[in-house]
């Protein structure tokens, strides 16, 4: 027992004998590693409080107009600006994503509220949020670019994604959009499920009001 004991009193003898072997050999360079990542650390912290939180709040401020414009519906001035006021487009050009993820929202939208699908797409594809009532906005504005560029299978993928994502009234909203396009593609069997669905789980959202022409008008084919 006595020599057990004596050999791992050995053994811990001989861990701590390397670690101050090893400490003293590499002592300089640990110790010029911990000074980098402390002026490194500092340095980020320097950055983020005195040049990124005050460039955020500076492109918060300068979208307060482009917002007011969107929610009047004035949609070139919201996009574009009027050379006094910046847009959207000039909002993430010159702030990115320190304007806000919701820049890119609302320049989608515009673009969609003035045809260009094309640049819709490209704008909402850059947004991203975890909130699922937003989420599932963006994914139905994915889905009007696509129906606009004649893409419907991807579409309904899209609108059925957004239904999922936000899951209460405003879904049926989206799914009435996803059976309606699958009616375009002929794929009847689905579009019934979508309205169907619609009556079952969103019975008090706008769209469950009438969407009993929508089921019938499957039902009699």
């Amino acid at each position: 027992m006595a020599k057990e004991i004596n050999k791992e009193q050995e053994a811990v003898m001989s861990a701590v004998s390397k670690t101050e072997e090893f400490f003293n050999k590499y002592s300089k360079a640990l110790w010029i590693s911990l000074a980098v990542l402390v002026i490194l650390c500092g340095a980020g912290y320097l950055t983020y409080r005195y040049a990124y939180l005050p460039k955020k709040a500076e492109a918060l401020g300068q979208m307060y107009k482009a917002e007011a414009n969107f929610r009047a519906g004035n949609y070139e001035l919201a996009l574009n600006g009027d050379g006094n006021d910046l847009g959207f487009i000039q909002l993430i050009e010159e702030y990115g994503k320190k304007a806000g993820k919701d820049a890119y929202l609302y320049a989608a939208i515009c673009q969609m509220e003035l045809g260009d699908a094309e640049s819709a797409l490209k704008y909402v594809s850059k947004y991203s949020t975890n909130d699922p009532i937003m989420k599932g906005r963006a994914l139905a504005v994915k889905g009007d670019a696509y129906v606009n560029l004649d893409e419907n299978a991807k579409a309904v993928k899209c609108y059925e994604n957004a239904a999922s994502a936000s899951d209460n009234n405003f879904s049926a909203a989206y799914l009435l959009k996803a059976g309606i396009i699958y009616e375009a593609m002929g794929e009847d069997a689905k579009a019934l499920a979508a309205y169907k669905e619609i009556k079952e789980k969103y019975p008090r959202s706008f769209e469950a009001y009438e969407i009993d022409k929508y089921i019938a008008r499957i039902e009699v084919k």
